[in-house]
């Protein structure tokens, strides 16, 4: 290596000549060349290595300390406060093919551009090299990351959210079968956030599987291990005939049954991922991203990419979110991120008690009437404001977190947000509608978030922002699971939002009902009634299981309410869905196939029953 020796010193050389890596040596020295630190420290897998950086953040200011032992605050800077999709860039030569929606950028003049800004971008930092595991170690779901950064509060985030890899990295025995991500949070303010914000870029250089991202410091854009990584391992398993999905993974808990079954699932935001993955008395292995292949009795098997939550804090509350307030109570290592802090306390929107009138926020100095430079009142902490914590923290970690053979998977949620369609709770008929049923995911808007209620936005396996390869292939992918696995997931929809004359029909609650019915279902516990759009279930189940979990009565007509087919309602989604496909390229000629099935079958029901909202006993 031709690494000037002032920058590496000898114990820091030793570190990386120890990996027996020649693609990393060429990696980290490249980018010490380009991007001009004034220090280069790696860090390995020790406690003393990790702590010095968690150290470092709060000498460099990045992160202060709060109350709480353990506890600390960062903000990033007010323009700097989600994921920059317009500069988020996928690129690709000439034989790829991605549509403009995935933001295609040509690989050359990317990698050009992004370097230009890089060059002389560390002077006067201190450069970390780190090494992690995307997903458990020693698995054959193992993938190993280099990372670079210059920002403390990055690394020390990542030693949270991921596996250390050092010494997985030494096991690649000089592989380039690993993912890099350079990172810089740029020049810096007096509040330590990046100032450069008009030169953020976030690139993915899918042929050689790095992520470039500088002048920014939100996690979702400088993280490159998570959505950054999803979008490598995508367009890799793409090519190895697995799959990365944007899903969480927990085992649920039949009381007075010793067993737990595995669930992953695909929410759309607000659609109530984060919620059903933390149902009281079920585990959780993670709530993100999963990674999922082949395993033993020709079943699916998932594991957690990461080891630790980013997650947003916004309503979570004692009442609703019990396990998860109280790690954000009590003493631990945990980063909170763009909220309000006044006397060293934290506070955030929906914490379910009353916030200060003033304190220091993601905008500075705050207090209560404060505008932005447009005339906007400033809201004492974001909606966009996060956690960020060990998984290992929660109560109701699954043992199996790190389990590198994964967990068997007996079925796959897809979960929507509509309030006049969709039952709560149904099974595809098999495989293909299931993947079918996940293709056409919607979620409704509320006036809330974007202003105009009850547009809906197409959401296919709620990974459509990190697809990097062709939305039909994707789908195709998906199928040809399903045919060499020989016990494929069984596969559920949910819908928690059903409302009527404005008001939701049933209570938040209540998807634990749902969420126990398709776990009896995998053990074929319930029977189910066949509708055109899949299996519902049956009353006397329902009914059962509301008396067991909340010792509630429900009548028919309650049942009926939910579970009755809205026939006009799925015809017009049906009608959207085959618009949306009919202008993508390369759409499995099996999605319409079963898209005319269904609408032939609603149709005839329609006809046959003289119905347009048909109750769940005129199928029996």
């Amino acid at each position: 290596m031709n690494i000037d020796l002032k920058i590496l010193d000898e114990e820091n050389r030793k570190k990386i000549t120890a990996l027996n890596n020649e693609k990393a040596y060429r990696i980290i020295e490249k980018y010490i060349n380009l991007c001009k630190p004034a220090k280069v420290t790696v860090i390995t897998d020790s406690p003393e290595d990790i702590l010095y950086v968690r150290k470092l953040s709060l000498k460099n200011g990045e992160e202060t300390n709060l109350k709480t032992e353990g506890h600390t605050i960062h903000f990033d800077g007010y323009n700097d406060q989600a994921r920059d999709k317009n500069n988020t860039r996928i690129l690709i030569n000439s034989d790829m093919t991605l549509n403009e929606a995935q933001n295609p950028m040509n690989r050359d003049e990317g990698l050009d551009e992004v370097h230009k800004i890089m060059d002389g971008i560390m002077k006067g930092k201190e450069m970390l090299v780190r090494f992690f595991c995307l997903g458990p170690l020693n698995s054959r779901f193992s993938i190993s990351a280099l990372q670079i950064t210059d920002s403390a509060y990055v690394a020390h985030s990542e030693d949270l959210l991921y596996r250390a890899g050092y010494e997985q990295f030494k096991n690649l025995k000089g592989s380039s079968g690993f993912f890099y991500f350079i990172h810089s949070a740029g020049e810096l303010d007096e509040r330590k956030c990046s100032v450069n914000i008009q030169n953020r870029r976030i690139y993915a250089d899918l042929l050689e599987g790095g992520v470039f991202t500088v002048n920014n410091q939100y996690a979702g854009n400088s993280i490159g291990l998570k959505k950054l990584a999803l979008r490598l391992a995508i367009y890799k398993a793409s090519k190895e005939g697995w799959l990365t999905e944007h899903m969480f993974i927990m085992g649920v808990k039949p009381e007075n049954k010793n067993r737990v079954t595995y669930f992953t699932g695909a929410f759309p935001s607000a659609c109530g991922k984060t919620s059903t993955a933390m149902i009281p008395g079920q585990l959780i292995v993670g709530d993100d991203i999963a990674y999922i292949k082949e395993g033993a009795d020709g079943k699916a098997f998932a594991v957690n990419i990461e080891q630790g939550i980013f997650g947003i804090i916004e309503d979570v509350n004692a009442i609703d979110d019990p396990l998860i307030y109280k790690i954000l109570t009590t003493p631990r290592e945990l980063i909170f991120s763009n909220i309000l802090i006044n006397n060293d306390k934290p506070y955030w929107l929906g914490m379910g008690q009353e916030l200060p009138d003033e304190g220091a926020n993601f905008s500075g100095d705050w207090h209560k009437g404060k505008k932005d430079s447009k005339g906007n009142e400033i809201l004492p902490a974001h909606k966009n404001a996060r956690y960020t914590v060990r998984l290992s923290e929660l109560e109701n970690v699954d043992p199996a977190l790190n389990d590198p053979e994964g967990v068997a998977v007996s079925g796959f949620i897809y979960g929507g947000r509509d309030s006049d369609t969709s039952v709560p709770v149904y099974q595809s008929f098999d495989w293909d509608h299931g993947v079918f049923i996940g293709a056409t995911i919607e979620s409704e808007t509320t006036a809330a978030t974007l202003g105009q209620a009850g547009v809906r936005k197409a959401s296919p396996m709620a990974n459509m922002d990190f697809l990097t390869i062709p939305l039909g292939k994707y789908l195709d992918n998906h199928f040809q699971f399903g045919k060499k696995i020989k016990n494929p997931p069984l596969v559920f929809a949910t819908n928690y939002f059903l409302k009527e004359d404005g008001n939701f029909i049933n209570d938040k609650v209540d998807k634990k009902v749902w969420i126990l019915w398709m776990e009896g279902r995998t053990h074929g516990e319930y029977s189910a009634i066949k509708t055109p759009i899949g299996y519902i279930p049956e009353f006397e189940d329902i009914k059962k299981l509301y008396k067991e979990i909340f010792s509630k009565d429900i009548s028919e007509d309650f049942y009926n309410k939910l579970f009755s087919i809205r026939v006009t309602k799925f015809l017009e989604k049906l009608d959207r869905v085959e618009t949306m496909y009919k202008s993508e390229k390369m759409v499995p000629e099996k999605m319409f196939t079963i898209l005319n099935k269904i609408r032939d079958d609603l149709k005839t029901a329609q006809t046959k029953h003289g119905m347009d909202i048909i109750p769940p006993a005129k199928f029996k």
